[in-house]
């Protein structure tokens, strides 16, 4: 059971209370309510009566001093609360890399991705690519360079050459579907 003192503290202990005097001219009434400084110093206050601090609100222009141009600069710093910022994805670490044999960080965006290429090899589709894989054929190259290349290819795996070998033959069937895919294409030049 708690007990009750004889006599409750105080938070002057007897002192008197301090009391602001309104910082108005020839006003002797209570400082009560705060009012900025300036637009620098906006963490110290002027102390007034409520009749003065409002005449000193209406008075008082926070953009005071500046052109329009300064005050466009200052609203667009307060729009993202006067913090650095930079172009999505354009800060890149240069800390510690991280080891990540899951590949967790590809999935969520954050391993380093090298610039795509744009040498004309970008509007190939996935059978494209695919073919070019079984031909054994990197970009650039044109409809004649298909056509040697398949050539030269169908001369070492026809079943004919490799004594009727269903592995040759099945590997044929690949190169004529590759060279099909590839000699339909609208992305390869002729020459």
């Amino acid at each position: 059971m708690s007990r009750r003192r004889a006599h409750p503290l105080t938070a002057t202990n007897g002192a008197h209370p301090f009391h602001r005097v309104c910082e108005a001219a020839g006003c002797r009434l209570q400082g009560e309510y705060r009012a900025p400084y300036a637009r620098d110093r906006l963490d110290q206050y002027r102390w007034f009566c409520l009749e003065h601090v409002r005449d000193y609100n209406k008075k008082w222009d926070y953009f005071a001093g500046l052109d329009a141009g300064q005050i466009e600069q200052h609203i667009r710093a307060d729009t993202i609360w006067r913090r650095p910022v930079w172009p999505l994805g354009g800060r890149r670490s240069s800390g510690p890399r991280i080891h990540d044999p899951l590949d967790l960080s590809d999935d969520a965006g954050l391993s380093e991705r090298p610039p795509p290429r744009m040498d004309g090899s970008e509007q190939l589709t996935s059978a494209e690519r695919n073919a070019m894989g079984v031909l054994e054929l990197s970009w650039p190259l044109t409809q004649a360079d298909v056509k040697s290349r398949y050539k030269e290819l169908v001369k070492i795996h026809h079943p004919d050459a490799n004594g009727g070998a269903r592995d040759a033959e099945e590997k044929l069937k690949e190169i004529n579907a590759a060279y099909s895919t590839l000699r339909a294409s609208e992305h390869l030049p002729a020459q």
